[in-house]
């Protein structure tokens, strides 16, 4: 499989070399030059695979002979080493839990796929590479969880000042080794905005070999297709009925989503897609208006949503070829306060007694609001994406809820970690490359 930027589908490059530059040279993202479709007979028998074998048929075609197969497959079975959960909330309407992790977040299997195909890279290379990432929160900690101590790299990790939950800061900051945590006065945005221009930077890449594990980065992206995948297979198991399948999906920087296009793609059938986002809307603006104007970024209870210029909906607008009723038939998009989010927290535990996070609850909502405005159909199923554990996020929880709220015994752990001493930088691009610069002079 090779793979051509967004900007240029003439240069084209392997998997290896996007792996380790992570963004184009042209400043945009990596795409795959081609999408592979699986064939009918696996998709109908997904329940046939176990976990691995089946994450080994989506993923080897986009790494092809890059990585042995059997090293691939020890990747997969390193990454997916804990439980996804299906649950019933009541009707037709199921919520994918992905917070079973190290981190208790969705983005530990982006994390340590790329932790572990970035390692094996470097072993081949013989060089040491530096990890570069922008977070509004989860990436940060799952990031951090991936690549600890793995040899021959190191990570830069750049979060907003005062902009993720304490729990996140701890998962960023307290590890230490080859862990490097930068506290940035401003938002998100302002964050992956520094990221890109470092990439860009020849003064810096004559100092480091730099990759982002974002997920603009496309061994971070990729692999959030199982979730799709592994959901169709449990809901065949589930349902006699081979109903259509609508996916919520709790929306920030976009890379969720679009990994679930490209399940689509390679054959899940899957009807359409919510992008379920809190107040900063630029996405529902955008497919109501047709005008793509991002705002400043506004704090709210799902902070890991607090991003105003998702990176991956470049690849959304490609992935339709720019045409907006095309993709006006695939993609739904709603905003929700957080006033609705703890609303509807406290009514799901009332009712159902389950317990959201604020993302999760964004999801949730998206799904109310499409079967409100949608025509309904009994023959469909509804899944919304349950992406961290609502342990991360108690402090914004009604105070009513939280006495019941489980706590996960690596939650225990995070409690009695310490915090270590943070570099604070402005929102000045300049001062954070002198910074990086000097690490290496």
């Amino acid at each position: 499989m090779l793979y051509h930027s967004l900007e240029n589908h003439k240069s084209l490059i392997s998997f290896e070399r996007a792996v380790l530059r992570g963004l184009a040279p042209d400043g945009s993202l990596y795409f795959p030059e081609k999408i592979p479709f699986l064939k009918k007979e696996l998709i109908q028998n997904l329940q046939k695979y176990d976990i691995d074998s089946l994450a080994m048929e989506i993923i080897a075609p986009y790494i092809g002979k890059e990585i042995p197969e059997e090293s691939i497959y020890s990747i997969i079975h390193n990454t997916l080493n804990f439980s996804f959960p299906l649950r019933i909330i009541h009707d037709n309407i199921y919520v994918l839990e992905l917070f079973h992790g190290p981190t208790l977040a969705f983005k530990d299997v982006g994390a340590k796929f790329m932790a572990e195909c970035l390692s094996f890279f470097c072993k081949k290379i013989g060089k040491s590479v530096t990890v570069l990432v922008a977070t509004s929160g989860d990436t940060g900690g799952a990031v951090a969880k991936g690549f600890h101590k793995k040899p021959g790299i190191e990570v830069i990790i750049l979060y907003p000042y005062k902009g993720v939950s304490l729990l996140q800061e701890k998962q960023i900051t307290s590890l230490g080794d080859n862990i490097y945590a930068l506290e940035i006065e401003g938002d998100f945005d302002d964050c992956q905005n520094i990221v890109k221009k470092a990439f860009l930077d020849k003064e810096i890449l004559e100092k480091y070999i730099l990759t982002s594990a974002n997920s603009i980065n496309i061994a971070r992206w990729i692999p959030q297709m199982f979730y799709y995948f592994l959901s169709y297979r449990k809901i065949r198991e589930i349902e006699e009925e081979n109903k259509e399948l609508i996916f919520s999906i709790p929306s920030g920087n976009f890379g969720n989503i679009c990994a679930g296009m490209l399940s689509e793609r390679m054959g899940v059938p899957i009807k359409c897609f919510i992008a379920s986002t809190n107040i900063n809307d630029t996405i529902p603006r955008f497919l109501k208006t047709e005008k793509y104007h991002p705002l400043s970024v506004k704090k709210t209870i799902s902070n890991a949503m607090d991003i105003s210029n998702p990176s991956n909906f470049s690849r959304i607008w490609y992935l339709y070829k720019k045409n907006m009723n095309q993709l006006r038939k695939k993609l739904f998009s709603y905003s929700f306060t957080d006033e609705e989010t703890l609303s509807i927290i406290e009514m799901v535990w009332k009712e159902y007694k389950y317990m959201l996070d604020p993302h999760g609850a964004i999801g949730y909502l998206g799904i109310r609001q499409y079967l409100q405005e949608e025509v309904k159909d009994p023959l469909t199923t509804s899944i919304f994406l349950e992406t961290a554990h609502p342990i991360k996020f108690i402090d914004h929880l009604p105070v009513s809820l939280r006495k019941e709220i489980s706590v996960p015994e690596q939650f225990k752990i995070l409690l009695g970690s310490k915090k270590r001493k943070t570099i604070q930088i402005p929102n000045t691009y300049n001062i954070f490359k002198n910074w990086l610069i000097e690490r290496r002079s």
